[in-house]
């Protein structure tokens, strides 16, 4: 397969869909032919190249061929390149998973926070009064009404 692709590198194809190809250096979309052996198996490889194509109400490809991504830059490096991404399925994974174990651990304090807020408001004071209109409560002597003078 290494071999096919260093002669066929130029005519590559990557997956857009299933069966569906769109060629990698002119974006032209191409169909596995229906009877090639990559046609009914399922399974839509990454990227294929071909022998030729056959031009019909859609553009058919031929002798199909299943290659490696890395195989292309290795084997046709002055029309692709290998895009080297930190980011894999798997540590987006992760990431999210550690994300949401944060914001779980975020909501819980602060549930936790606004029950003991409730809490402190609804526990009764440790020093209960009444107040009554009219009077005050830093004196605790009883005053009457003022004499009045000269009558």
């Amino acid at each position: 397969r290494k071999c096919i692709c260093s002669a066929y590198f130029h005519q590559a194809a990557r997956v857009k869909g299933i069966g569906e190809y769109v060629n990698a250096r002119t974006g032209m979309p191409c169909h596995l032919h229906p009877t090639s052996a990559l046609y009914g198996m399922g399974y839509s490889s990454d990227y294929v190249v071909y022998h030729e194509l056959i031009m019909t109400a859609r553009e058919y490809m031929q002798c199909v061929t299943s290659v490696e991504a890395e195989w292309l830059a290795e084997l046709g490096p002055m029309f692709y390149s290998v895009k080297e991404s930190i980011n894999s399925i798997e540590e987006n994974k992760q990431r999210a998973a550690e994300r949401k174990q944060q914001m779980e651990k975020e909501l819980a304090a602060a549930e936790e926070e606004l029950e003991a807020k409730r809490e402190r408001e609804d526990a009764p004071s440790s020093r209960s009064t009444i107040v009554t209109p009219g009077h005050s409560s830093s004196s605790s002597s009883v005053r009457s009404t003022p004499r009045r003078l000269g009558f």
